[in-house]
């Protein structure tokens, strides 16, 4: 559903992603960890269509995205960490917006919107401005925005960031329903214990290398530990850590 290929990005002599090589399942959760810095960002420009790489490929469902880069977007749904939104408009206006860019029918706009509305509990805010959302009700909006055109791939950059306890485990129940019905979610995340807990497989990435990959008991038996969560795990393989 997802293949990366020699996926490499150069700004200048510094090789922000180096030759990174990758391939997700259908309906897999795969997480992306590394330090700040390491590329994780640059890795899910690339396979949003947002930057080009230097050298190497993205394939989204079987379509290149340089070659075919309005059919591959049309195949995903992408979250940047720091998404933009036009808050003077509502809720339900931005989620419009987003539906006339993806071409989704009326009909099935208005089923859609008003179910994941519902669904990220924030229907009733729904004909508000966006200017009034706190943080994390526009965080949930935007993964709405993400959803309406029944994405087969899901990219997302830290998805957990300013939400609440009950967003949190929120969000991971929903992953795992989007998991089961054939989504395929590529997920950028600072918070470990997150991605240990949903996610099917974890790359590391490292000073633009992927040093790692495979289920948490893969990556403990790369950093040759017995016992401890993926942060012991995380320190061990990025900073060479030894804990006692």
């Amino acid at each position: 559903m997802i293949e990366l290929k020699n996926l490499t990005k150069k700004f200048g002599s510094l090789a922000a992603v180096n030759r990174i090589n990758l391939s997700v399942s259908e309906g897999e959760i795969f997480g992306f960890i590394g330090p700040n810095g390491a590329g994780k960002t640059t890795t899910l420009r690339m396979m949003s269509g947002i930057l080009s790489p230097t050298e190497g490929s993205v394939t989204i469902d079987g379509i290149d995205m340089a070659g075919q880069p309005e059919k591959a977007k049309q195949r995903m749904g992408y979250i940047p960490d720091r998404p933009f939104l036009y808050e003077k408009l509502t809720g339900m206006e931005f989620l419009r917006f987003t539906a006339d860019l993806f071409g989704v029918e009326d009909g099935l706009f208005k089923e859609k919107s008003g179910s994941l509305l519902t669904k990220f509990s924030i229907y009733d805010w729904r004909d508000e401005l966006i200017e009034s959302y706190s943080h994390g009700m526009k965080q949930r909006l935007i993964i709405s925005a993400a959803l309406l055109h029944d994405p087969k791939v899901l990219v997302i950059d830290e998805p957990m960031v300013g939400l609440d306890p009950a967003g949190i485990r929120m969000m991971k129940n929903i992953f795992r329903d989007l998991s089961e019905k054939g989504t395929t979610l590529f997920m950028s995340t600072h918070t470990l214990s997150v991605a240990e807990d949903v996610c099917d497989r974890i790359g590391v990435i490292h000073k633009g290398k992927l040093i790692a990959i495979g289920t948490v008991e893969d990556l403990k038996d790369s950093a040759r530990v017995e016992e401890g969560d993926l942060e012991k795990v995380f320190l061990i393989l990025t900073e060479g850590e030894s804990f006692p």
